[in-house]
């Protein structure tokens, strides 16, 4: 099992796999964010690589706030990196902007004492890092304008029941009604499957949220979770 995972573009992966110190590490370009949330959530490892220009976006970000707001990865060292740097042991330079970045992608302590911890299961499709609540029924939630049911929600995901096609890969806009305004994010279709019960057919479908604010989405589901 690898003490390390390396995050980074598909430009820059193969040129880092080469350095001594991240030869062995499990690889995800930042495109398999998700994917490498699920490896860090089960290998728990020792340190978590993430390439600068990619921890420097709003994705990037998000990851590393998830994995500082998991009590479960509180050993984990998350380091940000450069392609052109020999090792990780980087540069005074260097360490005051990786000290930069990390500053910024801190998480509001109250959002971590209401981040569940890692769960030691993971569902059957490989998406699921944090417990999702379920929603009472008649929530609905709106996906590119279009209305569904919500089933369950998270800081980082949401299932839902769609009258419209969903398709895996797909990015989305996703809004979620409050009473002061709607709180809208950036998705992707994770999963989604078609479905016919006794009254229409649907599709079930599994959301990641891009860049949800995870104190008012902690607060929505405190307002409407069964």
């Amino acid at each position: 099992m690898s003490a390390t995972v390396l995050i980074a573009s598909a430009e820059y992966l193969p040129g880092l796999q080469k350095r001594d110190d991240l030869g062995g590490a499990i690889a995800f370009t930042d495109k398999d964010a998700l994917r490498a949330l699920v490896a860090i959530a089960r290998r728990r490892p020792g340190v978590v690589a993430i390439e600068r220009e990619f921890a420097t976006t709003r994705r990037g970000a998000s990851l590393i706030k998830r994995i500082k707001a998991d009590p479960a990865l509180a050993a984990c060292d998350v380091r940000v990196i450069t392609y052109d740097s020999d090792k990780l042991p980087v540069s005074p330079e260097a360490a005051r902007e990786e000290a930069a970045i990390l500053a910024a992608s801190a998480p509001d302590p109250a959002v971590v004492k209401a981040v569940p911890p890692t769960v030691a299961t993971l569902d059957q499709r490989g998406t699921r890092r944090v417990l999702r609540s379920k929603i009472a029924e008649g929530v609905g939630v709106q996906i590119d304008g279009y209305t569904a049911s919500l089933v369950d929600l998270s800081v980082i995901g949401a299932q839902v029941l769609s009258p419209t096609i969903l398709k895996p890969n797909r990015h989305v806009r996703f809004t979620l009604a409050s009473e002061k305004q709607p709180m809208r994010y950036r998705a992707v279709v994770i999963w989604a499957s078609f479905e016919i019960p006794k009254d229409a057919a649907v599709y079930r479908a599994g959301l990641e949220l891009l860049d949800a604010s995870q104190e008012l989405v902690t607060s929505f589901i405190e307002a409407n979770k069964k």
